[in-house]
């Protein structure tokens, strides 16, 4: 790497607010990019004739690749340096992008969304490690997360705004290559921009037996729920991916103990801190994903609208992940304890999922669907800012890439569970609820309104467990999250070598 790329470490960064713009351009691409093709799937299945058994391909594919090698992506940018992954991701993703743009079989398509997961693990991890080496003042590390944590939040239903216009307007291939000038720009920006700290590489050999376990595990525990959601819990193979992923990560974690230079050292997460962080935000993340995909439904399929007027109104719950993130968590995070942003953030959001399990066919979106995504949103942008900070607060340099992977992991996982535990559950109670009523139902109309009574009845049968989990998630980080508030004026690390530790205030993520 040039001279201008590494910085002395403990000297903050001249550029790093210039960095974080293009560091935050990279993650609403990928965050958009989880929702903005599932606006385009209906449209893409037609033209390549994909069938209906193979069109979660399009999702899975991504998801896999994706989830599966976070960690591997995460030791990477760890070992060459979280600049020359960040842009190798970028340009990686950009290709892989325009690939899927151009498909034109299904098989063309699979393969260009498995390489946007493989870019995006490695982009991802090197992103937020480098904003945790960056940002190493107090308040500034609070208003810089606000910023990452609003956009990793509200990112997704900015993609089903951008997705509804790209497809209804221009094609769905847009979808795919929207993604190549946002990728162009912050791959230019970063490599003019970020100049990474010093002495943070982590050289050790790569751990490639953790390598296989972790990715494999992974693998087998993303592909075993999306095999749930299509085939049922039952299902051989379901059960199959379920205990491999079992055997497979409880090896990774043996591996992991004895070897010398260990992928994911466990240090990373059995700190109380980062364990909480990883465990809440996973849980809440699941309660999330399935809200997305049943409001898509419910306000397309049972109130009618279209895909454009469908992204339009989740703009509540963007401006409330905005606010909750860059005014009430980045104004509040240096002034109280993380757990007590994170605790109450949790809580506010289930209060609003709460409100939408009244949801009817009839109701009305101001009444009851607008106050309902405004306290989701001001309660997960709240939660996510100091839990974004504080999951790579404090970690050693040489271990940022891998803590970052594992904010990304839980996530993943979070959302593959999400989707298809909670759709599971939901379409229990659709087949029930019609199977009960069906019979009353003299003409077509009654049998058609039954029908959309129970796609009703189905959301708010899952939306309840979604409450509890975000009340599980609320718990958890009021329980084991017990970092204090920063200390404006002591830094850790501060006196120590360069192969030591980047000064970073205490805070928490």
């Amino acid at each position: 790497m040039s001279e201008t790329a590494v910085k002395a470490p403990g000297v903050p960064d001249a550029n790093r607010w210039k960095a974080l713009v293009f560091i935050a351009l990279a993650q609403l691409m990928v965050v958009l990019d989880a929702t903005i093709v599932n606006i385009a799937l209906p449209s893409a299945q037609q033209d390549l004739g994909i069938s209906d058994g193979n069109r979660q391909w399009v999702v899975t594919a991504y998801a896999l690749a994706f989830g599966g090698l976070l960690l591997f992506g995460g030791r990477i940018a760890d070992l060459w340096g979280r600049k020359r992954a960040f842009v190798v991701g970028l340009a990686g993703f950009a290709l892989a992008s325009a690939l899927g743009g151009a498909a034109t079989n299904e098989a063309m398509m699979f393969g260009a969304r498995a390489l946007q997961g493989v870019f995006g693990a490695l982009l991802a991890p090197a992103a937020l490690s480098l904003l945790a080496v960056m940002f190493t003042d107090a308040k500034e590390r609070a208003k810089a997360f606000g910023i990452y944590g609003a956009i990793a939040g509200g990112g997704g239903a900015v993609g089903l705004i951008l997705g509804g216009f790209l497809t209804e307007y221009l094609d769905w291939r847009w979808t795919f290559y929207v993604n190549v000038p946002f990728a162009v720009v912050a791959a230019a920006g970063a490599w003019f921009v970020i100049r990474e700290p010093g002495g943070g590489r982590n050289r050790s050999p790569l751990d490639i037996p953790g390598v296989i376990l972790s990715t494999l595990g992974l693998v087998a525990l993303v592909y075993g729920f999306t095999r749930a959601e299509s085939e049922g819990w039952s299902d051989a193979v379901t059960i199959a991916m379920f205990v491999a992923s079992v055997v497979l990560l409880a090896t990774f974690v043996f591996v992991e103990a004895r070897v010398k230079a260990p992928l994911l050292p466990l240090r990373v997460i059995t700190e109380r801190n980062r364990g909480g962080i990883y465990l809440s935000l996973g849980l809440a993340i699941i309660a999330m994903f399935g809200l997305f995909l049943f409001l898509t439904y419910y306000l397309q399929v049972v109130k009618g609208y279209s895909p454009v007027r469908t992204g339009f109104a989740f703009l509540p719950m963007i401006a409330g992940m905005i606010t909750g993130s860059t005014q009430i968590g980045t104004r509040l995070m240096t002034r109280v304890a993380p757990r007590l942003l994170m605790g109450p953030g949790f809580l506010v959001a289930a209060l609003g999922m709460l409100l939408l399990t009244q949801l009817e066919i009839g109701s009305s979106y101001a009444a009851l669907l607008l106050p309902a995504m405004l306290l989701l949103g001001l309660g997960m942008g709240t939660a996510f800012m100091p839990a974004m900070s504080l999951a790579t607060q404090g970690v050693e340099p040489r271990d940022a890439g891998v803590a970052s992977a594992m904010v990304n992991t839980s996530q993943q996982v979070g959302g593959a569970i999400g989707t298809a535990l909670l759709n599971t559950i939901a379409a229990s109670a659709t087949t029930s609820y019609i199977a009960d009523h069906i019979g009353s139902a003299a003409s077509r109309s009654q049998q058609q309104l039954v029908q959309l009574e129970g796609q009703v009845q189905g959301y708010t049968s899952a939306i309840w467990f979604a409450v509890g989990i975000l009340v599980v998630a609320a718990a958890i980080a009021l329980t084991l999250v017990n970092a204090g508030r920063p200390d404006m004026g002591a830094v850790t690390g501060a006196g120590k070598g360069a192969d030591d530790e980047v000064p970073v205030p205490v805070v928490a993520h």
